[in-house]
């Protein structure tokens, strides 16, 4: 009898990757206006916005989700697809964060999280593609 049965296989619903795909996206817009913003939050009161623990703490919210995401999907539907634009994406971002002499020029380390980010997003809508586009 347990022979007949099937074990039972995790599936992460749509919306996953499409919050991560929207979450990488206003990563990636957050990190290119980034530089601007440290002018003028200060001045309306919103420096938690700027906050380097929020950083930390996105960046490695977003490298749970797409890791999970990613590969749950790739149980699925068997292509690598997206693990191309989600491993340089991480990369990126993860070099932006913990190499310091990129973490502290705002412009450099704001244009390499902003290509980061839109990498890992565009790893999610690949990914969602994959899971639940339909084929020909």
């Amino acid at each position: 009898m347990a022979s007949l049965m099937k074990p039972h296989r995790v599936h992460l619903p749509s919306w996953a990757d499409r919050l991560g795909a929207f979450g990488a996206f206003v990563c990636a817009l957050h990190c290119a206006l980034i530089p601007v913003a440290l002018g003028l939050l200060p001045a309306v009161g919103l420096g938690l916005v700027a906050w380097h623990g929020v950083e930390w703490a996105f960046t490695g919210f977003a490298t749970v989700l797409a890791v999970i995401s990613l590969y749950l999907g790739y149980r699925g539907h068997r292509a690598y697809h997206a693990w191309l634009w989600v491993s340089p994406g991480l990369a990126i971002i993860w070099f932006a964060l913990l190499y310091p002499p990129l973490h502290h020029s705002a412009v450099p380390h704001a244009v390499a999280m902003a290509v980061g980010g839109v990498l890992i997003g565009v790893a999610h809508l690949v990914n969602l593609r994959l899971s639940y586009g339909h084929s020909h």
